[in-house]
């Protein structure tokens, strides 16, 4: 039976994570303990240590040298999200003392990415020797990251979630949809286009359980049509792009904001079709739980000039932020 979370705190130390992390690197536990500052015999008594403090053997023994095991790959995983999350804690510290006020992390939707690094590069030209991690994804993996203290702010929805009343939520953007495709595709310059016309098109779309293949479907089943056959799903920009680069028919749903940016670049068009459907907007959400760094703090405020500022600090039902739930993402 595994050990106890309180008999395994009591007994690892940082110096059994660094340890992990260096037999993963180097392989060996001769090379780890050179790389750690440890005699030979004592970097095996720790690794003893891991394992009796785990209550399970981590690595095979084998003439190539230690092999991690099952739970040796999953224990290794942590031991390195523990290690770097005492290098953002460092960060964090010296941000603090330098005055720029550390590292912040925030995870974005694709439809958000155009407005928001907008908002981090301003940040970021006040700040500029803060640390910025940036994370695209889907609402359902952002909320995820959130949850597991990955990110400090997400832009995204949260309706998705079965627990919406963990988040406090800011509106940020409303978000408009458009057709694209290819630069030469034969219905750019149409004077009149329908969804009709579009029908018989070959279509990528997101994975059938996002929100944006449902606004797709939303948009055939208004207008009275059959979904297409063959839509290749992806909840990729790069593979969307690609796609459509290779086939001039291709065409795909996208957020206005990340449609302008790519037809801006010339990678690809925006179609003459006035869709019925309208995404629902999207926010900036941060756990109810949780206190805000000083650079997440900086990050609110930016959004919106300093005007979310008392928000954030605030506790109050009359607050900027609402916990109720927010439309799907």
């Amino acid at each position: 039976m595994l050990p106890s979370l309180s008999s395994i705190a009591a007994r690892l130390r940082l110096k059994h994570i660094r340890l992990l992390v260096a037999i993963d690197d180097e392989g060996s536990i001769l090379k780890a303990a050179k790389q750690v500052a440890l005699s030979q015999p004592g970097a095996t008594k720790a690794l003893q240590e891991i394992e009796e403090a785990l209550g399970a053997q981590l690595f095979l023994r084998t003439n190539r040298g230690l092999e991690p095991n099952e739970l040796g790959h999953c224990v290794i995983r942590y031991a390195r999200l523990i290690y770097t999350d005492l290098g953002h804690l460092r960060e964090d510290m010296a941000g603090i003392l330098e005055g720029h006020g550390g590292r912040v992390a925030i995870g974005m939707i694709m439809g958000a990415v155009p407005s928001t690094t907008q908002v981090i590069a301003r940040l970021q030209a006040k700040q500029p020797t803060m640390s910025v991690k940036i994370v695209e994804d889907t609402s359902e993996r952002l909320l995820q990251l959130l949850d597991d203290g990955r990110l400090d702010l997400a832009v995204c929805r949260t309706s998705i979630s079965h627990r919406s009343d963990a988040y406090d939520a800011v509106a940020v953007r409303e978000e408009e949809l458009a057709v694209v495709g290819h630069v030469d595709n034969p219905f750019v310059r149409a004077r009149a286009l329908s969804l009709l016309d579009l029908a018989s098109s070959p279509w990528v779309a997101f994975s059938a359980n996002m929100p944006m293949h449902r606004y797709l479907e939303r948009e055939f089943h208004d207008h009275g049509l059959p979904f297409p056959r063959g839509v290749v799903e992806t909840t990729s920009a790069f593979v969307t792009l690609s796609l459509i680069d290779r086939n001039a028919r291709m065409l795909a749903l996208m957020a206005t904001d990340v449609a302008d940016f790519f037809r801006r670049a010339g990678m690809l068009s925006i179609l003459p079709l006035r869709l019925r459907t309208r995404s629902d907007p999207y926010f900036l959400v941060r756990r109810r739980d949780r206190t805000l760094s000083p650079a997440a703090q900086m990050l609110v405020e930016e959004f919106s000039g300093g005007a979310l500022e008392a928000a954030v600090r605030s506790e109050d039902e009359g607050s900027a932020w609402r916990s109720e739930a927010v439309p799907t993402a």
